[in-house]
């Protein structure tokens, strides 16, 4: 392992053990992604941590914290690494999916972060993985492709009160919410939550579908089966079945985030939206279902990348764009500058 700093000692976090997934849950909690305002910060829950992190064939070594020496040997550091198969313009690449790099605000001058990700980097390479890819809010050299967030409010009134919307000028508040107003049930005919045993179509469905994309995932059954079976609060997939064959699926994750300054709420219920696939219904179909079943469920707002095929929707849904781009890298491999339109994966 790779010297730290006299005051810090690594630590390999099992998530199996409820004391280190709650050590991850606050670390990530206090010290992860806030808006540039100090106003909302990603809230992992721990059953969410368990389904980005313990992925079908996951290293338990490639999940890295720091702590501190002394005391409590409080948890100040970590990151992690996924295996994944990449497709790159119809190469296969096995890759690590790095993920979570955090480190305690208060010890960001001791150069934790560099040091983290050279140690995941030694990692995955001793497992004769030598190529990885990342996101993040922040320009580093050199992005391949950069997508803006999308926001669709789904509570309007709340939206406005905690900050994340403003009312437009001379827009009442009940104007606004008639505005954003949504169907009362789903449209699509045959479309229901995805089970167990749509597994192997769904597996053949998105992978086929994903091909059309420069850049994306190539998944196994098993991991079909782990990232998109419903889990509460976690992941939510339908499919559209009719006669006996599945045409359509759309899904969509849970990230709260917390309201750091707000007296009554305190959690902001997001969707994002994760992996769609059109058949027999167009892509804004599914999405105004999705959009119609969250908010049926008790979200706020409703955030898809405008990636895939995602843009050409926006407007029709009443989609904003945001104020920021997430950007996405490659490690040890090259690629041309991609538009979002090809870039065909989903980093949670």
């Amino acid at each position: 392992m790779l010297p730290l700093p006299g005051d810090f000692e690594w630590t390999q976090l099992d998530m199996d053990k409820e004391e280190d997934q709650t050590q991850i849950f606050h670390l990530l909690r206090e010290h992860y992604v806030e808006d540039s305002e100090g106003i909302f910060r990603f809230d992992y829950p721990v059953e969410f941590l368990k389904w980005t992190l313990c992925t079908p064939n996951y290293k338990k070594e490639w999940h890295i914290g720091v702590r501190g020496k002394e005391g409590k040997k409080k948890l100040v550091g970590f990151i992690s690494g996924t295996p994944v198969k990449m497709v790159i313009n119809g190469k296969v690449i096995e890759m690590a999916e790095v993920n979570f790099l955090c480190v305690h605000r208060k010890l960001r001058s001791k150069k934790l972060a560099p040091i983290l990700i050279k140690e995941i980097t030694r990692r995955v390479n001793l497992c004769n993985v030598w190529q990885a890819y990342y996101t993040s809010g922040s320009v580093f050299p050199l992005p391949f492709s950069a997508a803006p967030y999308f926001h669709r409010s789904l509570n309007p009134k709340k939206l406005v009160e905690v900050g994340f919307s403003s009312l437009p000028a001379k827009t009442p508040m009940a104007r606004f919410m008639k505005i954003h107003k949504l169907p009362e049930e789903p449209s699509i005919v045959g479309m229901r939550p995805m089970e167990k045993k749509d597994v192997p179509k769904v597996h053949k469905l998105l992978n086929d579908y994903l091909q059309k994309f420069a850049l994306h995932i190539q998944f196994s059954q098993e991991e079909i089966g782990h990232f998109l079976l419903p889990r509460e609060w976690v992941i939510e997939s339908f499919v559209v079945e009719e006669g006996g064959k599945i045409t359509d699926f759309v899904s969509f994750y849970c990230l709260p985030s917390s309201v750091l300054k707000h007296e009554t709420h305190k959690i902001l219920n997001v969707a994002y939206s994760y992996y769609n696939v059109p058949g027999k219904y167009q892509m804004v179909d599914l999405m105004r279902d999705a959009l119609i079943i969250a908010k049926n469920k008790g979200y706020d707002v409703f955030n898809a990348l405008n990636i895939q095929e995602n843009e050409p929707i926006m407007d029709e849904l009443k989609f904003g764009v945001g104020d920021g781009n997430l950007h996405y890298y490659l490690y040890n491999w090259r690629v041309k500058m991609l538009p979002p339109k090809d870039c065909g994966m989903v980093l949670v």
